[in-house]
């Protein structure tokens, strides 16, 4: 029951919050948010780990098709459910300096997307997977489309096509997957792993899921969506998509693409690294170019999310586990320079890294902040960053050693672009914009810190979270290598 309530919860207080009116939503919605968190965390302490799915929810959904509402959580749920509920009121909490209209709409958008993210985490069945996948989005288009910037009209309808597009796909390979199933037609997970496809049809199925995951994480060339969104977006709609949404796209790898098809994996592994580390190298060269610090750091979200599926697509231990524990690492960090930037903006209402200069002379608390959660996504070694990248480029070279020393490069190149921006953001002399910058509130220092601590946390056991993930990777490529 404690994923079902893990489910729902959200999905109740974002009705309530529907009916508060002003400024109260906002505290009502963190208040739940904060609820959902303690909920996990419980659901982490209760957690046995081992490769067996835990906290199970079952009942019969649509019965004559074979469609249930299955969700529980192994180790890799687990650590994704912790990820999004930790953030969420994070995320709610940094919103409180601004003023949005509508309010309670706004604070219930974030919630539902909460309770389509839990569900896509927790979700044992393909249409259930799917129903969830678009219920995340629905709410994020709105959010963005009501409350982002002045192009977020054609942006987010750009965002919304995409991601359609790639759900159509999905949803084709799994009703093909479907009619396969012997006997009655089901479409509980563990059918699909039984499945015995010939490697045509899992060539088929490989792409048709890929696309969707690759849209969604997003993967060169899939990628042309994100950073323009991102920068159009919300701030808080930003944190949502860069901090958990993404992570949509690498956990249907990890759970529906690679378990299903291995040998279609087998045939196409070598293009999803090729086109991975592109990536890496892309986005980081374009993150060197940017002035605008939003699109920066999109640009390098880019790279750090193809030495994730790079790592993945190893398809060894080190890989996957480096992946589950870059997608928690990724989160915290993105989360924290978003609003970091936000921060910025908010005193000088600019984002231009030229218009800027001289901040830490009058913000030591901001400096620190920043800097910590700069070093952590540079992967600097006792810092959370350093875990999951030293794992994805083991699993890297041990697949092809050329690939592994140029997806290195990620770690030289995020460290120009992320000490450029901080040196031309916080150095140098003061101007107009920044003469009068103050330094953090007591609710901004309220948001970073826990962010901050997870940094160090995971940088300096990261054996807490690896222990829960370890059980249900190694089942998984037991899957795959069968």
């Amino acid at each position: 029951m404690i994923t079902a309530l893990l489910l729902f919860w959200p999905a109740l207080a974002g009705v309530l919050v529907l009916f508060i009116k002003g400024q109260n939503a906002k505290r009502a919605a963190f208040g739940a948010a904060v609820v959902e968190f303690v909920i996990a965390l419980y659901a982490m302490l209760q957690y046995q780990p081992n490769a067996q799915v835990q906290f199970q929810y079952f009942q019969p959904w649509i019965e004559n098709f074979g469609i249930n509402f299955a969700i529980g959580m192994d180790g890799i749920s687990l650590l994704l459910v912790f990820l999004t509920t930790f953030l969420v009121p994070l995320i709610i909490l940094s919103s409180f300096p601004h003023s949005y209209k509508n309010p309670n709409v706004f604070y219930a958008l974030i919630l539902f997307m909460q309770m389509g993210l839990i569900g896509v985490f927790t979700a044992f069945d393909a249409f259930l997977f799917y129903f969830f996948w678009e219920v995340a989005l629905i709410p994020i288009y709105f959010i963005s489309a009501v409350w982002g910037g002045e192009r977020r009209i054609p942006i987010t309808f750009k965002f919304f096509i995409y991601t359609i597009f790639g759900s159509l796909f999905m949803l084709v390979g799994f009703v093909y997957l479907y009619f396969q199933t012997p006997g009655a037609h089901t479409s509980d997970i563990n059918a699909f792993y039984q499945l015995s496809l010939d490697t045509t049809q899992q060539s088929w199925i490989f792409w048709f899921l890929f696309i969707a995951f690759a849209i969604k994480m997003p993967v060169f060339p899939f990628h042309t969506w994100q950073p323009d969104t991102y920068t159009e977006s919300p701030t808080q709609a930003t944190m949502l998509l860069s901090g958990i949404m993404l992570k949509m796209g690498i956990y249907g790898v990890i759970r529906w693409l690679l378990p299903i098809v291995p040998q279609g994996v087998s045939q196409w592994d070598g293009l999803v690294l090729v086109l991975s580390i592109i990536g890496i190298v892309y986005g980081s060269i374009i993150a060197i170019r940017q002035r605008d610090l939003k699109r920066l750091v999109a640009y390098s979200s880019i790279g750090h999310v193809g030495l994730i599926a790079a790592g993945i697509f190893t398809l060894t231990e080190h890989g996957m586990q480096g992946g589950i524990i870059q997608m928690l690492s990724h989160g915290i960090n993105v989360v924290g320079l978003f609003f970091i930037i936000d921060i910025i903006y908010r005193r000088t209402h600019t984002r231009d890294i030229k218009n800027l200069g001289g901040i830490t002379q009058t913000t030591p608390a901001l400096s620190i902040f920043f800097m910590i959660l700069l070093l952590g996504t540079v992967a600097l070694p006792l810092t959370n960053g350093f875990v999951g990248e030293f794992l994805l480029l083991s699993g890297v070279f041990q697949y092809n050693n050329w690939m592994g020393a140029i997806a290195g490069t990620t770690i030289i190149l995020s460290a120009v672009y992320m000490l450029r921006m901080f040196q031309g953001v916080m150095f140098g002399e003061q101007n107009a914009n920044t003469v009068t910058f103050r330094d953090v509130t007591g609710t901004e220092a309220a948001v970073l810190i826990p962010l901050v601590i997870m940094v160090f946390w995971i940088g300096l056991h990261p054996n807490t979270f690896l222990s829960l993930t370890e059980p249900a990777v190694g089942h998984l490529l037991g899957i795959i290598n069968r």
